[in-house]
């Protein structure tokens, strides 16, 4: 009875080739469409390519690590309904939701970016999370700031 099955879990998600990296491999699985592994892989890399020659101080891969982490966000607007009426009441963040939002939000902030390659607007994206601005960062704010808005109704969380 040894047969274990593969799933997308983290403890069996193997690291990336060239950084040795799970979170590197995570984000190329998260920017994969149709099942094209080597045309994310070659996207992400050549983006981490430019990321270098952009930012000459800190590796490509530290870059890119902390732009998720830079993106992740802390706490979250989840609607609850009381007594007949929705109230958006402000909940933590568990650590592996964080990380997807984080992911899908630089994917999405560089996939709404037109006219370039993708690799260019990765690269622009994860700069731009590293220094804490660009659209993924201001995502993440916006959240924030929808949380603080709505802090009256925290009482409602359990």
């Amino acid at each position: 009875m040894g047969f274990k099955k593969w799933t997308k879990s983290e403890e069996q998600l193997r690291p990336d080739a060239k950084f040795n990296n799970r979170l590197a491999s995570k984000f190329i699985n998260c920017m994969m469409w149709e099942g094209k592994k080597t045309v994310a892989q070659r996207i992400f890399y050549d983006a981490l390519t430019k990321v270098g020659e952009k930012v000459k101080d800190v590796p490509p891969i530290e870059v890119f690590e902390r732009a998720v982490d830079n993106v992740k966000p802390e706490i979250q607007i989840r609607s609850k309904r009381v007594g007949g009426s929705n109230y958006q009441v402000p909940t933590p963040v568990n650590a592996r939701r964080k990380q997807s939002l984080s992911i899908r939000w630089i994917l999405e902030a560089a996939r709404g970016k037109k006219g370039r390659p993708m690799a260019d607007r990765l690269a622009s994206e994860l700069i731009d999370a590293f220094n804490r601005t660009g659209a993924a960062f201001t995502t993440r704010e916006n959240v924030h700031r929808q949380a603080e808005a709505n802090k009256a109704f925290a009482h409602f969380a359990y």
